[in-house]
């Protein structure tokens, strides 16, 4: 079995080196599987597994004359052999190699992004029992609507990480997959054994059917779930950046001492990170959209995807998992301002009661329309003068007062029913995690 890698750096897996190695290695195993079948002399294997290595820089430079990688490749590890250089890429085309190389650098660089994406899971449900019952403004359309909890910010982000985990590990499964079958993938030169061989020792399934190429519908699904993934990040950095605007402030990221938020303005406090997060996700976006473009080849293959994936395949895997080490540790210190939340609450003298107030005169015989016209005009006015509340014209207005007594308006605006739903929600998400 091939070595697991545990790299702290997702960049070194798109490196040239690894590339190269990798190559290397699915050309070695191609060996071991036909010398297993007889067709290679043991004698032969050993002096291929000691002798073929190969050197990036001279790989580089007889491809700047072949203008072709695989076949440099191959020049520069023959040229450390002698005849038994002729077993090395036996009966295989190009894109045996090279595709089945980059079958397994989706994989693991999809491992260590999953393993990111827990570290976010474990954060958010964290978060989220802090924040359970701290009571906050919920918006709709930017407008304050009615009092949610923070903590069920934190959850529902907590949940939609979990969807992107799933959507992740069906897009790794989709995208392990190898092929050693050849020009058009008929396996007329090698058989489906050595393919087994290979894909077993990369730790990968054989493609149940494949033409030069491994079928580019898996690496636009696996982008399709990077971008995804992108897309929730943004969300979480889009209401960050709403919380913690001046007016609002419920909400700030960590600023760390000797951190400088503006070349003009010494007091600037930027939520810059969450800023970052949100540009990232837009060239997510868009290698996905390049990988949906990528599925249509001519035939058994032409090659017009190949210079796409260069670019987009190692860029996404790097920017997901950036924007996930970012996430993780802006969520982890995102600083949270209560009071504020109570500020803002109390910013609209009881207007985010209205539906309760509403809801109770249905229940005291008011038709629908006849209550929503009651407590629409009243709110109006708190809209348009500013020194009254609610409440106050609510015990003025003798409409009202046709339906609820003094005592009944005075308990619609008590906030400690509020959150009475709160523990049932959690219960759905993040504390069934706990079990």
């Amino acid at each position: 079995m091939i070595e697991r890698y545990t790299l702290p750096e997702i960049g070194r897996i798109w490196t040239d080196d690894f590339k190269f190695e990798t190559w290397l290695k699915i050309e070695i195993f191609a060996c071991e599987a036909r010398t297993l079948s007889g067709e290679i002399p043991e004698a032969d294997l050993e002096l291929i597994k000691g002798k073929a290595v190969f050197n990036t820089k001279r790989v580089l430079e007889i491809e700047e004359t072949t203008k072709h990688d695989v076949i440099a490749f191959l020049t520069n590890v023959s040229e450390n052999l002698g005849i038994e250089s002729r077993h090395i890429h036996y009966g295989m085309t190009s894109s045996d190699v090279l595709d089945t190389a980059l079958s397994y650098q989706m994989k693991i660089s999809g491992e260590l992004i999953r393993k990111k994406l827990h570290e976010l899971i474990e954060v958010l449900e964290k978060r989220a029992q802090e924040h359970k019952y701290t009571l906050c403004i919920g918006r709709t359309h930017g407008i304050h609507a009615e009092p949610t909890s923070m903590g069920l910010k934190f959850a529902l982000w907590f949940e939609e990480a979990k969807r992107n985990l799933k959507r992740l590990d069906a897009a790794i499964d989709s995208i392990s997959v190898g092929k050693i079958s050849g020009a058009v993938g008929n396996f007329e030169h090698l058989p489906p054994s050595v393919e087994d061989y290979v894909c077993s020792k990369m730790e990968l399934k054989p493609a149940p059917v494949s033409t030069q190429v491994i079928q580019r519908d898996r690496h636009a699904e696996y982008l399709s779930a990077l971008a995804t993934l992108g897309a929730s990040l943004e969300k979480i950095a889009v209401e960050i950046r709403h919380l913690q605007k001046t007016e609002v402030l419920e909400a700030e990221e960590y600023f760390s001492k000797g951190q400088k938020g503006s070349s003009a303005m010494p007091h600037k406090r930027n939520p810059i990170v969450s800023e970052r997060i949100a540009g990232l996700a837009r060239l997510l976006r868009a290698n996905a959209h390049a990988g949906f473009e990528n599925v249509a080849l001519w035939h058994e293959r032409d090659i017009s995807h190949s210079s796409v994936e260069r670019v987009i395949i190692p860029d996404s895997c790097i920017i997901a998992y950036y924007m996930l080490n970012l996430s993780v540790n802006l969520i982890k210190n995102l600083l949270i301002y209560p009071e504020n939340m109570s500020r803002n609450i109390d910013l609209t003298r009881g207007l985010v009661y209205s539906q309760k107030v509403l809801l109770a005169l249905t229940k005291k015989g008011a038709t629908r329309e006849k209550a929503y016209s009651l407590v629409q005009e009243p709110a109006m006015q708190v809209w348009a003068d500013r020194s009254k509340s609610l409440k106050e014209i609510l015990l003025e207005s003798p409409g009202v007062k046709d339906f609820l007594n003094d005592g009944e308006i005075e308990e619609i605006f008590n906030s400690d029913e509020l959150l009475k739903n709160i523990d049932a929600i959690f219960k759905r998400t993040v504390e069934l995690q706990e079990h």
